[in-house]
Parts: C-alpha cells; sequence; structure tokens
C-alpha cells in the first residue's frame, strides 16, 4: 500500500495550472482574531445597542409630536357632489364645494398638503399590475400583451395613454386654499412640483419624444375616467405634462395600505406666507371629481 502525500511548490518550482498562489491570502496563512465572549461582554453590547435605540425612539417621537397637523374631511361637506357623481352620466358636469376652517395657531416652517382616501385597495395584485411601465417610459410598445386590460385599448382599437386601472383611478379632485385676512381673500401659492421622487421624475417616466406633447401622444386617447388627455395634465407648465406630472407620478406609486395619504402641494414660502401659514381663516375650494 501506498501513502499518499500532498506538497506545495516550493518557490522557483513549477506548479500545475489550478494550483494556488503560494501568498498568505490565497494560503489562508493572514493573521485573524476571533473574539473570545463571555458574560459581561455579550450584556454590554446588548445593553449599549439598546440605549442607543432608546435615544433614537425618544427623539422621533420628539420630532413627530413636533409637527403640527391639521385634518379637513371634506366627503361629507361635499355630499352633493358625490350624489351627482352617482350617475355615471353627469361625469363631465363641474362640481364645487367650499369648506371654512380656523388655524389657532401660526403653522411655522414648510408646510404640505396631503390628500387622504380610505379603503381604496391599491394593493390588490390584479390592481398593482395593470400598468405599462415600457409606456410610461415613453417608449412605442403594444399595450395588448401588457396587464392594462380592460384599460389598455377602446373598442375601435386606440390604445389609452396612459394605460391600465392605477392610471385611469388616479386622484383627480382639485383643491386650493385661501387665506381671509381683514376682509380680503388672499390665495395661498401652492407648488405643485418637486413633490415627487427624483428617480421617479427623472429615470421612471419618461415622456414620447416628439416635438411637442400633443404629437407625441397622438393616436391616443385618455384613460376612461379621466376628463382630459395625459398631455393636458398641467396646461401651464409643459415640463410638469404628460407622464411627467407629479401628480400622476405619485399616483402611480402605490400604497401598501388600503388607508394611505399621497402628497399634493407644497405652500410656496412667499409674502406673507413666507414663514409658513400664519393663524387666522382659510377656506378651501375643491373641484370635486370622480
Amino acid at each position: 500500500m501506498k501513502n499518499k502525500t500532498s506538497s506545495l511548490p516550493q518557490e522557483g518550482e513549477a506548479c500545475p495550472s489550478r494550483c494556488p498562489d503560494n501568498s498568505a491570502f490565497k494560503q489562508q496563512k493572514l493573521p485573524a482574531w476571533k473574539p473570545q465572549l463571555n458574560i459581561a461582554t455579550v450584556l454590554s453590547i446588548f445593553f449599549l445597542t439598546g440605549a442607543f435605540c432608546l435615544a433614537v425612539g425618544i427623539s422621533l417621537v420628539l420630532s413627530a409630536n413636533s409637527v403640527r397637523e391639521v385634518q379637513i374631511d371634506y366627503s361629507d361637506q361635499c355630499s352633493d357632489c358625490s350624489k351627482l357623481r352617482e350617475n355615471s352620466s353627469n361625469w363631465y358636469k363641474e362640481c364645487h364645494c367650499s369648506i371654512n376652517f380656523m388655524l389657532k395657531d401660526d403653522m411655522l416652517g414648510d408646510v404640505f398638503m396631503y390628500y387622504g382616501l380610505q379603503n381604496f385597495y391599491q394593493n390588490h395584485r390584479r390592481y398593482m399590475i395593470s400598468r405599462s411601465n415600457e409606456q410610461l417610459l415613453g417608449q412605442n410598445v403594444n399595450i395588448g400583451n401588457s396587464y392594462c386590460a380592460p384599460f389598455a385599448t377602446y373598442a375601435n382599437g386606440t390604445p389609452m395613454a396612459p394605460c391600465g386601472a392605477i392610471a385611469n383611478s388616479m386622484f383627480n379632485d382639485t383643491i386650493d386654499l385661501y387665506y381671509i385676512r381683514n376682509s380680503s381673500v388672499i390665495q395661498v401659492p401652492l407648488l405643485k412640483t418637486g413633490n415627487s421622487w427624483w428617480t421617479d421624475k427623472n429615470v421612471k417616466f419618461r415622456n414620447p419624444i416628439s416635438y411637442n406633447l400633443s404629437s407625441a401622444f397622438a393616436g391616443t386617447a385618455r384613460p376612461p375616467n379621466w376628463q382630459k388627455p395625459v398631455y393636458l395634465l398641467d396646461e401651464e407648465d409643459e415640463r410638469n405634462s404628460g407622464y411627467i406630472n407629479d401628480d400622476f407620478i405619485i399616483w402611480m406609486r402605490v400604497s401598501a395600505f388600503a388607508t394611505f395619504r399621497n402628497l399634493y402641494r407644497r405652500v410656496r414660502r412667499v409674502r406673507q406666507f413666507a414663514d409658513g401659514l400664519p393663524a387666522g381663516n382659510y377656506t378651501f375650494h375643491i373641484s370635486y371629481s370622480i
């Protein structure tokens, strides 16, 4: 019986093709350190980690409690508009309502306006996949092969832009805020751009390439629940229209819960609103849509 032995080639000797280099790293000769844990060390690590987490938690709670919030529910006060929309033949009719409220104290700093929905299940599987990411990138694709159905094409074959159930159900109420001061009504300037994520605005959404937006979306039609085509989402600023409209982008990022809030506007800090919203009387003017 023969003894089987193995050895590494010495320096200067020929090495087989699969033989690792004779270095400390490849021969696993680097210095190593293995901690010797004991009760005192383990307990110290746990207590220090707990103290750090407690400090972070307290700072987050204090920060959250310092945020002032005013919630206005206009579902009941705009019930007449809601009843009007129950008849689908009235979808094109405008309906407006107003809600008065008072701020007892100043809201200093940046002020954000959100809209909230309850029992709206954006996390439904069929709803979440009802979109065409290629179309939202401005590509010319056959949406008939996408998951957009039944909101892909009309009966005559005209494709919808954008397609899918998510886009078709987009929140489209228009909300304006007015400040009442000394019997004068001042409209609060609101920012409608810069509210979406940078990656969404610059990476995930693109308009089709053309010399203008109307020609870019030629041959397409708006979703059934929309009152105007996608290239007219912002008639004042073409850079905020089409697929790169901030309101549209924010809506397309679906929520994981049935009750959620989305950022709608930010108060522009100019003139008497440079420090935020001063205390006083305000009015919401709401154009109630589908």
